[in-house]
């Protein structure tokens, strides 16, 4: 039986990174677009703008870099800190998520159909 879990890292000032930001952020590295990840998660670019504004504001140095329009159009990028944020926060998930299907599968068998 299969056990799986949801990874949200809550810091000092109830400021927090779960799954959906850290996806957001991985589908901004994929399209080079907040709009375009913003859609490809059925969100709006509002939405998806404002949750870059808010990881961008938590750190230091910022997870995200936006070009603005023009002749070279707009776009965005995950800056160097970005991806170490993405790929920490993917292998405390990671290993997390063996730790919980070593000592869960007990439990998970006894669950009721």
């Amino acid at each position: 039986m299969q056990v799986s879990i949801s990874v949200r890292i809550d810091f000092v000032g109830g400021r927090r990174l779960g799954p959906g930001k850290v996806r957001l952020l991985e589908a901004i590295g994929e399209t080079g677009s907040i709009s375009a990840a913003g859609r490809a998660l059925g969100m709006s670019y509002k939405r998806a703008w404002s949750l870059i504004d808010e990881l961008n504001r938590m750190f230091t140095d910022p997870l995200v870099a936006s070009r603005h329009g023009g002749a070279q159009g707009g776009g965005a990028e995950l800056t160097p800190f970005g991806r170490s944020v993405v790929a920490a926060y993917r292998r405390v998930e990671g290993e997390a998520s063996r730790s919980a299907a070593d000592m869960m599968a007990m439990v998970a068998a006894r669950l009721a159909t």
